[in-house]
């Protein structure tokens, strides 16, 4: 590495280290090994940083049950995003959809019921009937719809899932694993928040049938603000829950339990577990100037250096002063370069261990400077290499 990329990288120690530690340096917590979990497969993720806390089997391609309808109801949420739909559009129920077995809102063939009704049906009841009728007024059929959810679940990099219906109900060509839903969880929490509240709500009365959500966390713990449980036969019971406590998101995903009881139970054990021993940290704001490199043939000499977004690390709690950051730049940097260019990586570690590695790019442009300013810099440079 040039002398330049050096000093480059020692600055950004010392920022880092003044951002983190503050006024007080905290001991490392002792964090005891993840607990045991009674289920086929789980994960327990942070969506900012992406960091996987504790997981089994969690890549492992299962039957996914109702969990099938977050993918249902996120179509349908960017739909409304893009103005396609509206909540207030009236959707005619067929009689595939009135006939559709397993969990019911309850919609009657040939009536007309809202996106917003149908939605809340889905997501709040999980209602079968309530999301073929959305499949065919979003796709026209239900066939057509599950290919949106496919090619939806690739964009996602859900690569360990495919669907078959929009429903859930059992297929022998129907999975997905553990991570794939937390893929979807938190796309659902962070693509479209303004209908996020949709999955805490406690109950849903369509019809004059009042169900509750099978969601039983939502009454247990008031940090868990979503998302979805599942069951049959073939798949056993599963949940995908989120929970917010301070400035710490995590998402939990667990299929294969053997009772509605503990599924709820071992998530919430999870859940426990990521709060009580990690924190997510926001290191550097996107567009946030980190460092500034030395520019040869510009109209300026220098230019500024960061991140094009916004950096998310978890980490144990007690353990941010233990974070260590390097930003390795291009030895030589030459104008022209336009905001976006890579200039370096900036890499953030812990114990040995790579948490954030990230391109460096320029924030602002540098034109090329004037022929004697490039000649002159020519120059300079050949005496830089020379000596370095």
């Amino acid at each position: 590495m040039a002398f330049n990329s050096v000093i480059r990288s020692f600055v950004l120690v010392l920022s880092l280290a003044t951002l983190l530690v503050g006024q007080a340096v905290a001991q490392s917590a002792l964090i005891p090994s993840p607990p045991q979990v009674a289920g086929s497969s789980w994960v327990l993720m942070d969506p900012l940083s992406g960091r996987i806390i504790m997981e089994h089997n969690s890549h492992e391609r299962l039957p996914p049950a109702s969990l099938t309808k977050m993918m249902t109801a996120y179509i349908v949420e960017r739909e409304l995003d893009e103005g396609r739909i509206a909540m207030t559009d009236m959707v005619p129920i067929s009689v595939k959809a009135w006939r559709t077995g397993g969990s019911r809102t309850f919609v009657r063939e040939g009536t007309q019921v809202s996106v917003e009704d149908l939605l809340k049906g889905v997501i709040i009841q999980s209602g079968n009937d309530a999301s073929v009728a959305l499949a065919e007024f979003v796709a026209g059929s239900e066939d057509a719809f599950v290919d949106i959810m496919n090619q939806q679940a690739r964009q996602l990099g859900m690569n360990n899932t495919n669907f078959e219906n929009a429903t859930g109900l059992p297929h022998p060509n129907q999975y997905s694993t553990a991570y794939d839903l937390a893929l979807l969880a938190k796309a659902i929490i962070e693509d479209y928040p303004e209908n996020y509240p949709l999955y805490a709500v406690k109950s849903f009365t369509y019809n004059n049938i009042r169900q509750p959500n099978r969601n039983s966390l939502l009454w247990r713990d008031e940090s868990v603000d979503g998302l979805k449980t599942g069951h049959t036969e073939e798949a056993g019971y599963c949940l995908v829950a989120s929970a917010k406590r301070d400035n710490t998101r995590l998402i939990a995903a667990v299929m294969g339990a053997s009772s509605a009881e503990v599924r709820a139970r071992e998530v919430q054990k999870m859940l426990n577990y990521g709060f009580r021993y990690y924190e997510t940290e926001r290191l550097f704001r996107a567009g946030q100037e980190l460092v500034d490199a030395k520019v040869w043939g510009g109209k300026s000499d220098q230019i500024s250096v960061g991140l094009a977004e916004d950096v998310f690390v978890t980490i144990p709690r007690g353990a941010r002063d233990k974070l260590e950051s390097t930003v390795d730049l291009d030895s030589v940097i030459k104008a022209p370069i336009k905001v976006g260019d890579e200039l370096g990586r900036i890499q953030v570690m812990l114990d040995g261990e790579v948490l954030v590695d990230e391109p460096a790019l320029a924030l602002t442009d540098v034109q090329q400077g004037g022929v004697f300013k490039r000649l002159w810099d020519a120059v300079k440079l050949f005496f830089v290499q020379l000596f370095n």
